[in-house]
């Protein structure tokens, strides 16, 4: 079968081998089904100088398909004219089962004619050789189909963005890792590594931009998981920490050894630096951090599974602490998600059984006491009788998913209430609606305010009061939007100014017209120096910058008086009126026109 030819000149070179297929020659599994006793003893001959220790054959073709079950080789030779079952009836067998369908095959043939090979190619057969085999001609194929095996089996088992090992690879370790431990009696853990804002990344420089962002965390990840392998928590030979790309903006890292939780402080540490970093699209710099997670075996959970989704549970809980920060799973969180999800779904339904409703509190002049305008807070009056409102609602909007779905409606609400107002001939001040730019993709942002203006409601008649604006790293393209609604007349208010990360860089960077202060200020403002020195720091700001300064959380007369001593603008509180249905505000605060 062989043709002659030295081999020694066909050998298989071992660094160009292992580099091409991610096989030794050791490693490689070849199996050979032939009625002829001597073509095998031939090849295997061959392929045993060649590098190749593991070889396995047979001349009985009947028993073949499940020689191949119980072996699985990585390559299949494969001859087709054979007694009892032929090569054809094989490659069938093959095709017809999922197990063994994507065993590379080399047909080996003395028949070549168009028909049998266009027969064997669409049976599943990789390659062919003709009989009789030239020893070069199979090193060659075979090295090729050993490289093509090993790539789609890396790309099944790795993510072709970053390299790293992929889900499915992440959750066939745990599992293993978790049976070690159970077995060994010891400890492992997961944590998840969630990227903040990547989302955010996305919209304001681009996917590339994202793209890259996340091979750059990969390599800084990857570096710090290796640099913790010769450490504590990587004392079991083989166990050591491995990464992985979990999810589109999520990582996770497998610790298989884990003794003392105190001994994953540090790496939890390296993990929180190793994800903070810097990313330069052109003129623009953006600060990226992450979240993480940890899930501990056996205490939060037994299985692969479990520990899987509660290490999942503790990275958002993270997200929602405040990112860059760390989170450890416990029952009270899984608890919080079980009861997050009973309540999102509720308040999915609440929207189409007309449960929720719009209160509207007024914006009150310091000097006249006249109204200069209202907030919309929104309410939920649920089933049971009890009731969630204002900042709540929008909170348990946001950990639920809700919180486009709950912009969305209050938007429509308002502009259908400004003109039922109107259509009533009253006078409609600006009315604020809250919205969080950690919630609030740009883009989306856009969208929903750009229908509201498509609702026949003048822009001047909607404020935007907006939190969280230091969540947005690229401070250009929120200055971009922003004007972009400034000139179509909206007014634009930065809300719980001083406390959420709003400061006096935006006022100069921001198309802003007020500022609201956060109500924590007005506490005891006539007894705390320190609150009043605040306030009186503020009315200065927003005088001298040509803004509207709005206190918030005014309850008393005595909060009232400071503030018109102090020169501010407008206030609003329950010294006025707490949120009223809009019937009652219009009949209460709107004058005929």
């Amino acid at each position: 079968m062989l043709a002659g030819k030295r081999l020694k000149d066909v050998t298989v070179d071992e660094d160009t081998f292992h580099r091409q297929t991610a096989f030794d020659a050791v490693d490689a599994r070849i199996m050979m089904v032939d009625d002829e006793l001597l073509n095998i003893e031939m090849t295997q001959a061959f392929l045993e100088d060649a590098g190749y220790r593991s070889f396995i054959s047979t001349h009985e073709s009947e028993k073949a398909v499940d020689m191949i079950r119980a072996e699985r080789p990585h390559v299949l030779l494969l001859d087709l004219s054979m007694p009892k079952v032929t090569g054809m009836d094989i490659l069938a067998l093959l095709r017809d089962d999922t197990d063994l369908r994507h065993i590379p095959v080399i047909v080996l043939t003395s028949n070549t004619d168009a028909s049998t090979r266009l027969r064997a190619l669409s049976l599943g057969a990789m390659d062919f050789l003709a009989k009789p085999v030239d020893p070069s001609e199979l090193g060659l194929r075979l090295r090729n189909t050993l490289a093509a095996r090993a790539h789609r089996d890396w790309l099944a088992s790795h993510d072709a963005l970053t390299g790293l090992r992929n889900r499915a690879s992440y959750v066939e370790r745990l599992q293993a890792a978790v049976e070690h431990a159970t077995e060994r009696r010891h400890g492992c853990a997961v944590i998840h590594l969630g990227v903040d804002r990547l989302s955010q990344v996305n919209d304001a420089l681009g996917r590339a931009a994202g793209d890259v962002l996340l091979k750059r965390l990969s390599r800084r990840l990857r570096h710090c998981v290796e640099s913790a392998q010769g450490g504590e928590l990587g004392q079991l030979q083989h166990q050591h920490p491995s990464l992985f790309r979990f999810d589109g903006d999520e990582f996770a890292i497998l610790i298989p050894f884990l003794d003392e939780i105190e001994s994953a402080a540090s790496f939890i540490t390296s993990l929180l630096e190793a994800a903070s970093t810097t990313l330069k699209a052109g003129d623009r710099e953006v600060f990226v951090t992450g979240s993480l997670g940890v899930a501990v075996f056996p205490n939060d959970g037994l299985e692969g599974n479990q520990l899987l989704t509660n290490a999942g549970l503790a990275m958002r809980h993270a997200k929602q602490s405040g990112r860059n920060t760390y989170e450890f799973f416990s029952h009270i969180l899984n608890q919080r998600a079980v009861n997050t999800l009973r309540i999102g779904g509720d308040l999915r339904r609440a929207l189409g059984r007309d449960e929720l409703e719009l209160l509207y509190q007024p914006k009150i002049d310091v000097r006249t006491g006249g109204l200069m305008g209202c907030e919309a807070v929104p309410r939920w009056k649920r089933p049971d009788g009890s009731q969630v409102d204002g900042s709540k609602l929008l909170e348990l909007a946001e950990t639920s998913e809700m919180n486009m779905v709950l912009a969305e409606w209050m938007f429509e609400q308002v502009a259908h209430q400004i003109r039922v107002w109107q259509g009533g001939n009253l006078q409609v001040p600006p009315v604020g609606l809250n919205l969080s730019l950690r919630q609030f993709p740009l883009p989306q942002l856009m969208e929903v305010v750009s229908a509201a203006v498509r609702m026949r409601v003048q822009p001047d008649r909607l404020c935007l009061e907006l939190n969280d604006v230091c969540a947005v790293q690229d401070t250009e393209t929120v200055a971009r939007v922003l004007t972009r609604f400034s000139d179509w007349g909206l007014r634009i208010a930065l809300d719980h100014f001083g406390t959420d990360g709003s400061n006096l860089s935006h006022l100069g960077r921001l198309p802003v017209h007020e500022i609201k202060t956060d109500s924590a200020f007005m506490w005891k403002v006539d007894e705390s120096h320190l609150n009043a020195a605040i306030m009186r720091g503020l009315i200065s700001v927003a005088r001298g910058a040509g803004l509207t300064l709005v206190a918030t959380g005014v309850h008393t007369p005595q909060q009232l008086a400071f503030l018109k001593n102090h020169g501010a603008d407008q206030c609003q509180g329950k010294l006025f009126n707490n949120p009223l249905p809009a019937a009652e505000f219009g009949t209460r605060w709107l004058q005929s026109s």
